[in-house]
């Protein structure tokens, strides 16, 4: 077929097929534009509980656990818009940047304002350093994302476009979504806000407020060191794939999908603690393993980078 017509138009065939193309392209960006809309709707519903919180409103539980909600929901959508993407052939360097932003607004920012507006932002005497774990948990999730895009397209010695750092296997660090999705499933599991405490003022409620305040500090601070950490992770980016037989899959994640649906509180807790915990888990089994190998005077072989 001619490139052009007579009249020098394209042929019709032609248009329909960039037009098919574009709206490829759309598709991902459309779920990353989703993912942003929960993130702000989650910024959005926690200081709306904070408010109900301040002037003791029993909706302030409600609003905390939409926020919760709505950070799983951007989780999903976080990760259908890279599956997608790689499908369709979608990719492009306009897609990654604009899920780099979607993530820090919605795994970032929003958990870092839920865990202040729910947890410990109202404890007295305790303001100043409620901040600062807040924003060190922001900060930590934006250089986790900003180290992940440069390893991505850092070049490799044996194969140029890769990242000698980079497994498909695993994640080096803990993936921010992993953390904000811990601290919406402690949110959604628990529901009343331990600002709720000091709100309410009885005897001994406040010492016992100050513990839970503590140890939620304590949560967030280390899930930012963990997303800054090199910690290996599994990526489950083959999860589902050819390599993996449908007949054990399918139904695991017809039982997991259940799971959630009538027991969302405590399954989403347990997928979101037990992700956390796998990962410096995995290093003490290695390092165990380490000291029960044998050692006949030869010379280690060097870790890799993705051991580093």
């Amino acid at each position: 077929m001619k490139e052009r017509m007579k009249d020098g138009s394209e042929p019709p065939e032609r248009r329909s097929r960039r037009g098919i193309r574009r709206g490829i392209y759309l598709v991902p960006s459309a779920f990353t534009i989703g993912n942003i809309l929960c993130g702000f709707y989650a910024v959005v519903s926690s200081v709306k509980g904070y408010q109900a919180l301040s002037g003791q409103s029993p909706e302030a539980g409600h609003f905390f656990d939409n926020a919760a909600l709505a950070i799983c929901w951007a989780w999903l959508l976080d990760g259908l818009d890279g599956r997608i993407a790689r499908m369709t052939g979608a990719t492009s360097d306009f897609g990654v940047e604009l899920d780099s932003v979607a993530d820090v607004v919605s795994f970032g920012v929003a958990p870092a304002v839920l865990a202040y507006s729910w947890g410990y932002g109202s404890t007295p005497g305790l303001e100043r350093l409620a901040w600062g774990v807040s924003f060190f948990f922001l900060i930590c999730g934006a250089m986790r994302l900003a180290r992940f895009n440069v390893q991505a397209r850092a070049p490799r010695f044996d194969a140029p476009g890769t990242s000698p750092k980079l497994d498909k296997r695993y994640f080096v660090g803990l993936p921010i979504p992993a953390g904000a999705g811990l601290i919406a499933a402690i949110v959604h599991a628990v529901q009343y806000p331990i600002a709720g405490y000091f709100q309410v003022a009885t005897e001994g409620g406040e010492g016992e407020a100050r513990i839970y305040t503590w140890a939620l500090l304590v949560i967030v601070a280390a899930l930012a060191l963990l997303m800054v950490s090199t910690l290996r992770y599994a990526s489950f980016k083959n999860l589902g794939g050819r390599s993996n037989r449908p007949f054990i899959f399918l139904p695991l994640l017809s039982l997991v999908v259940a799971s959630i649906w009538f027991y969302s509180r405590w399954v989403l807790l347990l997928i979101a603690a037990t992700y956390v915990l796998h990962g410096p888990l995995l290093k003490l089994w290695n390092l165990m393993g380490r000291l029960r190998r044998p050692s006949h005077g030869a010379e280690e072989p060097p870790p890799t980078l993705i051991e580093q």
